[in-house]
């Protein structure tokens, strides 16, 4: 696998670095020539679609950038691959942060250093982006304001750090190599995975050997991290399949992307996964026989032939807006009482 070219891993070397110190103008001067004027911007909840690489960075970036005027970019994962389709993406994983002095989506400001942790993949066509699907966890800034007004997590909140090894950021370049291997793997993981309940019980999803012993799965705030098969399975898959387990079954609107390169694994879809909240309750809601579609950007890690690490971003704010749940009236409700002004720092005296 190839870039397409050295002028595409240049043009997005330039976007990255400009969303590192992110300003407005220069956002909008790396993204001229890089993005079609027609390319799709798939956002999280309540961004939504957009055309455009303008329209994104004035209607996501351009709020963040109020709310954080010292907003930093930080990468812990950049790699890209061709999908399974012969389609070429870029995933990046890490962090927007900085201090938290306005506020954002009605969230009220802290005062404080802040942290978004986000999962964007770049489709790339003819030397230019053509798609972006992209999800902010925009739950996990509500929750360093003390705003979250939903169930609390099953697994630990809290900064999620990059790979272990430290090896995540790859060279975009046209002689860097997807690794098959890594790939089959993972796919087998996923086939495995949607073999229960339908055809028997946890043992033959193969967890252990697929999985690393001393693995770290990396949800969504929400949901929260979890460590080792045991931690994986109490804190995030038992309550998943008890809640929805017709998991797997159904994928009349599936649209996944699978790719890889070296050691990590990458998976996007908008949605990848449709299922029926049937069985039990799931994040506080009771179960409503209610079909909903799951968005769900993914990065693997691999070590001595197992999964070591996984990042998962789940948009959760759209699946309670599916199901009828307006996160955003209950913050505002449980938050009226305090006050949403800019947050002004003293003057330092020394």
């Amino acid at each position: 696998m190839t870039m397409e070219n050295h002028r595409i891993a240049d043009a997005f070397s330039r976007w990255r670095q400009c969303q590192r110190n992110a300003e407005l103008g220069m956002l909008e001067a790396a993204a001229e020539g890089l993005f079609d004027p027609n390319a799709v911007i798939h956002m999280c909840h309540p961004f939504g679609d957009m055309t455009g690489a303008s329209q994104w960075i004035r209607q996501s970036y351009e709020p963040l950038l109020e709310a954080m005027p010292d907003l930093e970019r930080r990468d812990t994962i950049v790699i890209h691959g061709k999908d399974q389709h012969g389609q070429q993406w870029i995933g990046c994983c890490g962090y927007y942060c900085g201090t938290f002095l306005n506020p954002f989506l009605d969230i009220p400001p802290t005062g404080h250093f802040t942290h978004m942790r986000y999962h964007e993949f770049y489709q790339i066509a003819d030397d230019r982006i053509v798609q972006v699907q992209a999800i902010w966890d925009v739950v996990e800034v509500m929750m360093q304001a003390n705003a979250w007004p939903m169930t609390p997590s099953l697994g630990r909140e809290g900064l999620v750090p990059g790979p272990a090894t430290q090896d995540g950021v790859k060279v975009l370049s046209p002689e860097a190599s997807d690794t098959p291997s890594s790939t089959k793997l993972v796919l087998a993981m996923l086939n495995d995975l949607i073999r229960h309940p339908a055809q028997g019980g946890p043992e033959v999803m193969n967890l252990t050997h697929y999985w690393h012993p001393n693995l770290t799965w990396y949800g969504p705030a929400g949901i929260g991290t979890c460590r080792g098969l045991s931690g994986f399975r109490h804190w995030h898959q038992i309550p998943f399949l008890n809640a929805m387990p017709d998991r797997g079954k159904v994928h009349s609107d599936a649209d996944i992307h699978l790719f890889a390169q070296d050691n990590y694994v990458a998976v996007t879809g908008w949605p990848n996964m449709r299922q029926t909240l049937s069985a039990d309750g799931w994040l506080g809601i009771a179960p409503s026989g209610q079909q909903v579609s799951l968005r769900s950007l993914d990065f693997w890690r691999i070590e001595d032939g197992k999964i070591a690490e996984n990042w998962v971003l789940v948009d959760l704010l759209d699946v309670y807006a599916q199901l009828g749940v307006d996160v955003f009236g209950r913050l505002k409700e449980f938050n009226k009482a305090r006050p949403h002004r800019a947050v002004e720092l003293p003057k330092e005296v020394l």
